[in-house]
């Protein structure tokens, strides 16, 4: 699976998956976009994640632990 900086959700529950441990209220955007782009089968321009879009994702990996 191809996973880009616009699939939000999908992004959210590999994490969810791969950092249970993780609290992602506390996680800075810098760790964020690292853990991201280590995803496997994340296939986008790094640089490409901006504040908005790490920001949607930090709240949809919330919304996925509740």
């Amino acid at each position: 699976m191809d996973l880009r900086w616009t699939d939000v959700q999908d992004i959210a529950i590999e994490l969810d998956e791969a950092y249970p441990d993780q609290d992602p209220l506390t996680i800075n955007f810098v760790d964020l976009q690292q853990k991201v782009v280590g995803i496997e089968g994340f296939d986008d321009d790094p640089d490409r994640g901006g504040e908005k879009v790490l920001e949607a994702i930090q709240m949809a990996w919330i919304e996925e632990r509740e």
